[in-house]
Order: structure tokens, then sequence, then C-alpha cells
């Protein structure tokens, strides 16, 4: 095979990993899903019908859920994820958000998003924010009302609300399905093996147990 020829195999192999690694492209100006049908699922998308576009409304394109906090978790945290299962106009487009609350002293836990880079926008309030890279190195800092952060996709990322009253934030996702994995219930919540947890952590089989309660409730104790 010559250079020429292996040279444009692997340009044309970075192309299909790059369309691979993100939501597809739209076909037409916006695809409002039809209730009238299923979901069609795939082994990597959920493709929802459109209605016709001449049925489409402004109401389609307008969210009015987000004017206060949602219901608050004993963490003193509350969040609404906003996507197209409850924001119909933002199906196809690639996009959604989140708004999340967080009482003085709470925390949003490590967490990564493995669909979606997120950029965080403080709109009131004192919030410790910040990332880990893939050699761990933190970037983190106090950001105040009006500053703008961005959490790369797949990385491990954590707020707290450092001052004295409640704070809130939006985050927007570049992805319409961006998911959500906390990294304490990912690793004590998800049923791993716990002799595989004591030999990786350190930790005694009642420290297990005891995180494996915290972070599972559906666990038998």
């Amino acid at each position: 095979m010559s250079p020429k020829l292996i040279v444009l195999l692997a340009i044309f192999s970075l192309q299909c990993l790059l369309a691979l690694a993100s939501d597809p492209d739209p076909v037409q100006d916006f695809c409002i899903p039809n209730p009238k049908y299923g979901a069609i699922r795939t082994a990597r998308f959920t493709i929802l019908p459109c209605k016709n576009s001449s049925e489409a409304t402004t109401d389609d394109f307008v969210f009015s859920g987000m004017k206060s906090a949602g219901n608050f978790s004993e963490t003193g945290l509350a969040t609404i994820p906003v996507n197209p299962a409850n924001f119909p106009g933002l199906n196809t487009l690639g996009m959604s958000f989140v708004r999340a609350d967080l009482k003085a002293g709470a925390i949003n836990p490590p967490h990564f998003h493995p669909r979606a880079t997120e950029i965080t926008h403080v709109v009131q309030g004192s919030v410790y924010s910040g990332f880990v890279d893939s050699s761990n190195r933190v970037f983190a800092r106090v950001l105040e009302q009006g500053d703008v952060m961005i959490f790369p996709r797949g990385l491990a990322h954590f707020q707290m609300n450092v001052g004295d009253k409640p704070s809130t934030v939006f985050g927007s996702f570049n992805g319409q399905n961006p998911g959500s994995q906390k990294i304490p219930t990912a690793i004590f919540g998800s049923g791993i093996d716990d002799e595989l947890l004591e030999k990786a952590f350190g930790l005694s089989p009642k420290q297990i147990g005891m995180l494996k309660r915290r972070f599972d409730p559906k666990r038998v104790s």
C-alpha cells in the first residue's frame, strides 16, 4: 500500500471518529417530536419522529420551567435538567442545559458527562468549581456572580457553595443527551465486587459496606 493511500485512510478514519463523537447534524430546520409515535432506539441514538413542521408552534421553542429552584435533596442540591424530553424544541439541535441551586455549604459531588462538554454560569452566589484532567491536575477556583467556566467532556468536575447564601448556576451542554454519572455512586452504588473495592481503596469490609449503604439506598443491610 502506498504511503499516500495510508495517509488518506488515516484522515478518513479520523473524520469518522470525529463524526461519531458528537450529535448527528440536523437535516432540517427543527424536529419537534410527535407524541403520536413512539421513539425508535438504535445502538447509539434514540430517534424521535418529527411532527409536520406546519404543526409547530411558538410554544414548542419556549421553556418556562427554570424560573425557580427544583426539589432539594438531603445534601442541599436541586437540579432541573432540560432536554428534548421536557423541552421539545431542543430535539436534534445538539444542546441541552440544567439549572442547579445549592444551599449554603451544599455540594454538587464529583461527576462527569460522557457525551458533552459543559459551560457553567454562576447566576448568583459564590461557588467553588473545578475539574480534574487525565493527568490528575486540578483546575479550580471560586466563581462569583457572572463568572463562566468550562468543564471538558468526560472529565470529573464538582461544585460547592462557599457563600452564606443560596447559589444558582446554569449549565449548558453541546449535546442533547450529555449523560451524567456521579463518581461516588458509580463506584460504591453500582454493585462492584466488595473484594475489588477493598483492594483498590485499602479499606476494610466494614468500611466498604458503610459506603455501599450510603450510596446505594436499595442495598439491604
